[in-house]
């Protein structure tokens, strides 16, 4: 059963893929006036899974509709009433919501890239029946949605739910985004000049490249929200190549600190070098560094300091990151497939002389991030926001989840023998397999 329905709600009548394409082409005659054909209205059915991929569905009534993992990229909803339907995990990129009803929708985890939903509206609403509310009486849930390229010019989306939502590139000119939550939001080189933000939360919003004309803190909570002002140093502006500090670097691990010098990157902005491929930092210092969107496949910074550190949407699969800090960390949307984390062990033995050092993600946000296969055992997850995050297959033996927010964590045949796991306190609730 879906989040957005509740224990008492009646439950759908199921339809097949038989029935939606017959369904379909009888809606495209009555779109061309053709003889025989007949408007759609598809009112609280189970259609999750299918596909409308492609197809015109224009004017449609699907108020109340489960649609959750359905493809429905590039379709046409244009006009059409999608009202209080659950449309979570499913690809609606390149779709037309243009002048459509999406009011109490929940598109949590879907991919939006490119949709169009000018002039759609995202505002509260909700469904009854028999006098009990059972649908979903809120605004629509974008939640970790992928709408990068996304328009909203002229939207009502007033206590709409975007946060930690990919919004690259879009565009809310003239918008009504009053008290929406975008806490944790990708805007980079968003357009808002003129939209209403009145009220709105964009704590976390990363905001670089953004015209913020006109924008106070009086508008909205802009809480240490990334912006142009505040990204940081650009690593370009060291005060010596990059490359011969990374070599100065080398020489200091090399020789037990003896010789050359630590790197510290720490409150830079990296973001100019695109890449640090197979790169071999160890013993970095980065706090508060800002690695967005990098490319950090197969890097190896074992034992650094990266507390604070911003690796939001990074591709940092295979990395090499054993006993590292990562404490208050970003890793939103990351890609951290098959990496390395696992605990160091450092001294020759014996009492007083080795020091263990286990991975340490105390109060990092790993939402919607990719951790499949990883390696993390002994790994400190306290306080840490694990939802939505994907460890399918990764090792967690030992780990300490004392105090995370495990909501909808996928831990599909991973290994979690004697791994601490506090069910008192925060959300609990694992993601289904299917």
């Amino acid at each position: 059963m879906s989040d957005s329905q509740s224990a008492s709600a009646p439950l759908k009548p199921k339809l097949t893929q038989d029935q939606i394409d017959a369904m379909v082409d009888l809606h495209a005659r009555f779109l061309c006036g053709r003889l025989g054909g007949r408007r759609a209205i598809l009112q609280n059915m189970d259609v999750s899974g299918l596909s409308f991929a492609g197809k015109d569905m224009r004017q449609v009534d699907f108020s109340g509709n489960d649609m959750r993992d359905m493809n429905l990229s590039e379709a046409n909803f244009q006009e059409a009433r999608v009202y209080a339907c659950d449309l979570s995990n499913s690809d609606l990129s390149n779709a037309n919501f243009l002048r459509s009803d999406l009011r109490g929708s929940r598109i949590e985890f879907a991919n939006l890239k490119d949709i169009n939903l000018n002039k759609a509206d995202l505002r509260v609403g909700g469904i009854a029946k028999d006098g009990e509310s059972y649908g979903v009486l809120d605004g629509v849930n974008f939640r970790g949605a992928n709408l990068s390229g996304a328009k909203l010019t002229g939207s009502l989306a007033g206590s709409a739910d975007f946060s930690d939502a990919i919004m690259t590139g879009v565009n809310i000119m003239g918008a009504d985004l009053r008290n929406a939550n975008l806490a944790g939001a990708d805007m980079s080189g968003s357009k808002i000049v003129g939209a209403n933000l009145l009220g709105a939360d964009m704590n976390d919003a990363i905001l670089v490249d953004v015209d913020l004309t006109g924008m106070t803190e009086n508008d909205a909570d802009f809480s240490n929200a990334i912006t142009d002002s505040n990204v940081g140093s650009s690593v370009d502006d060291l005060e010596m190549p990059l490359a011969q500090m990374v070599e100065r670097h080398r020489t200091w691990v090399d020789t037990v600190g003896k010789e050359g010098e630590q790197l510290d990157l720490s409150g830079f902005d990296m973001r100019s070098l695109t890449t640090l491929k197979q790169e071999k930092m160890t013993a970095l210092k980065a706090k508060d560094s800002r690695f967005l969107g990098m490319n950090l496949y197969k890097v190896e910074m074992q034992s650094a300091i990266l507390d604070g550190a911003d690796f939001r949407q990074c591709d940092m699969e295979e990395a090499d990151l054993r006993g590292s800090s990562f404490k208050g960390a970003r890793f939103n949307h990351a890609n951290v497939k098959g990496a390395n984390f696992e605990p160091l062990m450092f001294g020759e033995g014996g009492a007083g002389s080795s020091r263990f050092s286990p991975t340490d993600f105390e109060g990092a946000s790993m939402s919607y991030a990719d951790f499949s296969k990883c390696k993390l055992k002994s790994a400190n997850f306290k306080g840490a926001n694990l939802t939505y995050a994907n460890f399918s297959g990764a090792d967690l033996r030992e780990a300490d989840f004392t105090g995370a927010i495990l909501d909808n964590v996928v831990l599909e045949e991973a290994d979690t023998t004697d791994a601490i796991f506090e069910r008192s306190g925060p959300v609990f609730q694992f993601k289904d397999k299917d």
